[in-house]
């Protein structure tokens, strides 16, 4: 074996760690705070200190083809969407069958990691560990961060005048599991993300009333796109992002937030962003429209301040008479083991280059796997992120030059304000960001090649889904069976929903999706020539 890498964390990003440690030649120790594996997806009943925690009714916003380990395919009978058993029972399964648990130490909480005096020269971390009361230090030549971001709750109530006299009970998010002991109450959830969507449409079931505020408003996307078929299957596809990012920025604002607005008019239902524009991720949420049509949940401003028992919105209506409150407003990056100068080196800002390598570091050992948001899944991004850092831990890959690295950090720092707006969350566009990763390692498609010699292959990549058997397709890395992984992934996707065969099953038409789209420039040009 070679150089000792440490992992903290044995969640979907820590096991990639693991397993792209080992095909580079390296030797993984992965230290695991609990009992098991698979993270945010290990559901239990109470919330743990330093652990992510989900409530019971969670459900993937990803759908199956878009975010497995790139080769390895769920089961053709999951569904797309998985409630967190299902994907807990898939984490499992591969890190067994790729023979991974052997090299994670559970139960092992890491408590500092630490420069070694020599780490000019040798770029080694002397790291302390825990189990049982007992400490130990242990020497590695490279790091792998892969503890997530759903750890550390942002309990902003300062933010909230008055919130000290409220005599009801209030939550943070991550301490919800059930809507059992919310039964006949009024509830008050702040925030419209994806949690606090689906925690006020389950409360809205049992609960005398609920109450979303929010500051912005969001976008408000359904699971089933266009013609039934998930939505990420028929959304995020080379062809889309090519056409997002050659089109004028007026003409893309426009479609977006016209394609945003087709399933309901966000402003009818108070939900309109601030910055419909933005390409800030979404809320996936199937029954929420639903539930505001019903009366049983109702849209406010921010909050103003809090009286004994109720809430002052800012537009100076009242919500009266509340018995809980619960902080949707999610989490802050912390890694108390950690010295926070490293991650955060400019500004008391995250500055990571490609969200994953510290650029002011004098020998490139630390990585930060599955950190960098983005309308993609997080399993292939942990999976293509964990590949480059291994390649450059065993020194088959290198990075640019400091000053090259803080241009590009730069850079994408301007395009994150453009596209999403200000916000603390590394986020970025998936596809270029999968194409930036997978060119440093030779694992790009290309394209081209494919159209010349496959093309009924080269059609699939770049019309369908961009789905991660693309990055094992070809160059380091390469899984055999990733061309037919691509060509079947509609089978996968149709075969748990069509229990009553009625009929051939339907996939889209790539050829008639861009048959309609062109046809809309043509049209204009047609108008154009009349007129003029």
């Amino acid at each position: 074996m070679g150089k000792r890498v440490a992992i903290v964390g044995a969640g979907v990003s820590g096991l990639a760690s693991i397993r792209c440690c080992l095909e580079e030649g390296l030797e993984p120790t992965c230290f695991e705070r609990s009992n098991d594996i698979g993270g945010l997806w290990k559901f239990l009943d109470h919330a743990e200190e330093g652990r992510a925690s989900i409530y019971q009714s969670v459900f993937t916003n990803s759908s199956k083809e878009m975010m497995c380990f790139p080769d390895f395919p769920y089961p053709d009978d999951y569904p797309n969407y998985m409630h967190h058993s299902k994907l807990q029972e898939y984490i499992k399964t591969f890190a067994q069958k790729k023979n991974l648990l052997r090299y994670i130490q559970f139960e092992t909480l890491v408590s500092s990691i630490k420069k070694c005096p020599s780490f000019l020269v040798t770029g080694q971390w002397e790291v302390v560990s825990e189990k049982d009361g007992k400490q130990e230090s242990t020497i590695f030549d490279a790091i792998m961060i892969c503890s997530g971001h759903h750890v550390y709750p942002n309990l902003p109530t300062d933010s909230f005048p008055g919130l000290h006299q409220f005599q009801g009970h209030y939550l943070h998010s991550r301490d919800y599991k059930d809507p059992d002991a919310f039964k006949g109450k009024r509830v008050l959830v702040i925030g419209l993300g994806n949690s606090g969507s689906d925690i006020a449409v389950e409360l809205s079931r049992l609960a005398t009333q609920v109450v979303i505020s929010t500051r912005s408003g969001s976008w408000v996307m359904s699971r089933v796109w266009d013609n039934g078929y998930p939505w990420d299957m028929v959304y995020v596809t080379r062809f889309a992002s090519f056409l997002r990012n050659a089109l004028p920025s007026f003409v893309s604002d426009w479609l977006y937030v016209k394609k945003m607005n087709t399933w309901f008019k966000h402003e009818n239902f108070g939900l309109m962003p601030l910055n419909g524009s933005l390409r800030k991720e979404p809320v996936f949420n199937d029954e929420l429209p639903s539930r505001i049509l019903c009366g049983t949940v109702s849209i406010k401003p921010n909050v103003k301040e809090f009286t004994e028992t109720s809430a002052v919105f800012e537009d100076g209506t009242v919500f009266e008479a509340i018995d809980s409150i619960i902080f949707a407003t999610g989490y802050d990056y912390a890694y108390p083991f950690l010295d926070d100068s490293i991650i955060k080196s400019r500004n008391n800002e995250v500055t990571l280059f490609k969200g994953i390598f510290p650029p002011l570091m004098e020998k490139p050992t630390l990585a930060v796997i599955g950190l960098v948001q983005s309308l993609g899944a997080a399993i292939p991004t942990a999976d293509l992120q964990a590949r480059w850092a291994a390649k450059v831990f065993a020194n088959s890959c290198t990075l640019p030059t400091t000053n090259e690295m803080m241009d590009d950090i730069d850079e994408k720092m301007g395009k994150k304000l453009k596209w999403f707006g200000q916000s603390q969350t590394l986020q970025t566009d998936y596809i270029t960001y999968m194409d930036e990763l997978g060119s440093f390692i030779g694992a790009k498609p290309n394209i081209p090649w494919l159209f010349l010699t496959d093309p009924q292959l080269a059609l699939e990549v770049y019309f369908g889904p961009c789905s991660p058997y693309q990055f094992r397709l070809m160059g380091p890395g390469k899984w055999d069976g990733a061309r037919n992984a691509i060509l079947t992934q509609w089978d996968r996707t149709v075969k748990p929903t069509r229990m009553r065969a009625v009929g051939k099953a339907q996939r889209p038409q790539h050829f008639y999706n861009l048959v309609r789209i062109l046809s809309f420039p043509v049209l204009l040009l047609a108008v154009w020539l009349t007129f003029y």
